[in-house]
């Protein structure tokens, strides 16, 4: 009889009877992860009535330690249950930030109007303030609601329109806002913008940037850049507001954050889009190379497609309207020829010189980045 076959009197059970009992398990596991959820309702309830924050890193660190320390002698893996329960724990943020567990009971509601509110980034923003119990007006190309209308009524003014029309609809409706009023804009660059708000209103001046795409699953743990340029009595209420969604704020100069946008924007966005050039100009077959892939080009590869699945229109504005574009652009081109000069002379105590210069550029966060990419790979072949 085959080694594979049980024996008759082999008391083993069958797949189905198994895989019925690890159904009727995993009921259980998701019927305590409702209950979870419901005390977690209970604590965003006595975090708002006390002042509590939502994030306790402290807390954060006990609970990941516990839980670790408690699995191995269940035979589970320390770094599977670590996973799953910073996801629980993220979930956890999440629901109290919904439940408005930082946003005081005696909140004040404030009046905002969304200029472009019909836009991607516009919903979104929308979504954040109405979420927060403040009246939103929208105003957009095809709203009856005029946007020098809806600004003359607003406490809080957001323009959320294309780069490229941004300081026409800054000088359109900032003349027309109070002085007590609090005008915002949501572009991609912020030293041209703040500057055109500053010269036409009275009114207090924040650039601001949501450092995250408005498709997005949930606001907890994004991040935002505010440029105080004429903040009055608005910087506490607008970072608090943020905070109350999950959002980690980021407080800098307009001219700090466009020269951090050319690395974090322009120099990914056009080594992608150079990328996605080099491949199609090499006429290389997609699925041909998929059969082959490894983690890290499938990454490579999901990225670059994400990024030409989107608006040429908005990755153009974003490129063209720094003022270090220029320089970035010169840069990379320049490493590329360096980099491709080495590879074609064979040289290879060269390349091992660039490429320990680098290393030592980016120093520690090796280790760092080491850890993350292997969680993120992880991932991704987990969903493969």
């Amino acid at each position: 009889m085959s080694a594979n076959r049980p024996e008759p009197n082999d008391t083993s059970r069958p797949l189905p009877v198994l895989r019925a009992m690890i159904d009727a398990i995993d009921r259980d596991v998701l019927q305590l992860l409702s209950s979870r959820n419901a005390l977690v309702g209970e604590i965003a309830q006595f975090k708002r009535a006390h002042g509590v924050p939502i994030r306790d890193f402290a807390r954060e660190r006990e609970i990941l330690a516990d839980r670790c320390d408690r699995a191995a002698p269940l035979g589970l893996q320390r770094e599977l249950i670590e996973s799953i329960y910073r996801l629980v724990l993220w979930g956890s943020r999440d629901r109290q930030a919904a439940l408005k567990a930082e946003v005081p009971i005696d909140i004040e509601s404030k009046t905002v109007a969304v200029i472009g509110g019909r836009g991607a980034m516009g919903r979104c923003v929308v979504d954040l303030f109405a979420d927060l119990g403040h009246a939103v007006m929208v105003s957009d190309v095809d709203t009856q609601l005029s946007a020098r209308e809806a600004a003359a009524a607003a406490d809080v003014v957001v323009i959320s329109v294309p780069i490229d029309v941004t300081l026409d609809a800054i000088r359109d409706v900032a003349p027309v806002m109070s002085a007590e009023s609090l005008l915002l804009d949501v572009t991609s660059i912020k030293v041209a913008p703040v500057k055109a708000m500053l010269a036409s209103t009275k009114a207090s001046v924040i650039g601001t940037h949501p450092l995250f795409a408005p498709s997005v699953h949930s606001l907890q743990g994004q991040r935002v850049a505010l440029c105080p340029a004429r903040p009055g009595v608005w910087l506490p209420w607008l970072e608090q507001m943020l905070r109350a969604r999950g959002l980690v704020v980021h407080t800098c100069t307009p001219e700090a954050h466009d020269r951090a946008m050319s690395i974090v924007q322009v120099l990914t966005h056009f080594a992608t889009e150079v990328m996605g050039r080099a491949m199609t100009k090499l006429g290389v077959d997609l699925n041909d190379t998929l059969k082959f892939t490894s983690p890290v080009y499938l990454m490579e590869l999901l990225m670059t497609a994400r990024h030409f699945a989107q608006s040429p229109s908005l990755y153009a504005a974003i490129q063209m309207n720094n003022q270090e574009t220029h320089h970035v652009v010169e840069t990379f081109v320049e490493a590329a020829r360096e980099w491709s000069d080495v590879v074609s002379d064979g040289d290879r105590e060269r390349f091992r010189a660039m490429f320990e210069e680098v290393r030592a550029f980016f120093g520690p966060f090796t280790d760092q980045a080491l850890e993350q990419s292997s969680f993120l790979i992880d991932r991704l072949v987990e969903r493969a």
